[in-house]
């Protein structure tokens, strides 16, 4: 039971003076930061009531049940990403490839294969953004950020198709303000509790660079 993600982040930076100085040529006041092997699909359907008898607290316990016995059959994958900082007129203005690769249960590493554009820019948005997912996936942080009780309320907002998916759509209010849990909607297969699409934004800052990073990462089955 793998699961393979496709992912896009939006980054809003800010520097300080010092970096501003050698970065304002290269940078509009807002910028996107974006990684993607594929492209995602719009979400078109509408969102419809619920079905009866569904909470809040019933979703998160059935969520957690099935997460325990989907990271027990996880197999290691590997994707091909491209990290970028585009600013708001669509130039690029730095670009990571490489493969992200897990190994289970619990380790993920990014190889780069290229890069180019401003390192300044790199090390500042883009490390910042690759080395929060890797830490996310292990050890005590990837415990503290599970979409459990411990972590998060929701908000039942509907169901959605979302491709061949039908799903639960929730807002996720994390209970703490923690850089490896996020604020977003939720979307849940309401089969199987697996996490289908999440929309959202890192509950704390990723780093004193990186203001704000909004995120679409949608998951396939296989």
């Amino acid at each position: 039971m793998g699961r393979k993600d496709r992912a896009r982040f939006h980054i809003n930076l800010v520097l300080s003076l010092a970096a501003a100085m050698v970065a304002i040529a290269m940078l509009a006041a807002e910028a996107s930061a974006q990684t993607s092997s594929e492209g995602l699909p719009n979400l078109e359907s509408p969102v419809e009531p619920l079905r009866p008898g569904v909470t809040e607290s019933r979703v998160l316990a059935e969520l957690a049940a099935h997460n325990e016995q989907r990271k027990a059959a996880l197999h290691d994958y590997s994707v091909l990403r491209t990290y970028q900082v585009i600013d708001l007129k669509g130039k690029v203005h730095a670009e990571k490839v490489g493969r992200m690769e897990f190994l289970a249960p619990d380790k993920k590493t990014f190889t780069v294969n290229s890069e180019a554009g401003s390192g300044l820019v790199r090390r500042m948005a883009l490390d910042s953004l690759i080395k929060s997912e890797i830490e996310t996936a292990a050890g005590k942080e990837h415990h503290d950020s599970a979409i459990s009780a411990d972590h998060y309320s929701l908000n039942l907002l509907g169901e959605q198709q979302v491709g061949p998916y039908r799903c639960f759509v929730a807002k996720a209010v994390p209970n703490r303000k923690d850089k490896y849990l996020f604020e977003g909607e939720l979307w849940i297969d309401v089969q199987d509790y697996s996490v289908v699409r999440i929309e959202g934004h890192p509950a704390k800052k990723l780093s004193f660079w990186i203001e704000r990073a909004d995120f679409v990462r949608q998951y396939q089955k296989s």
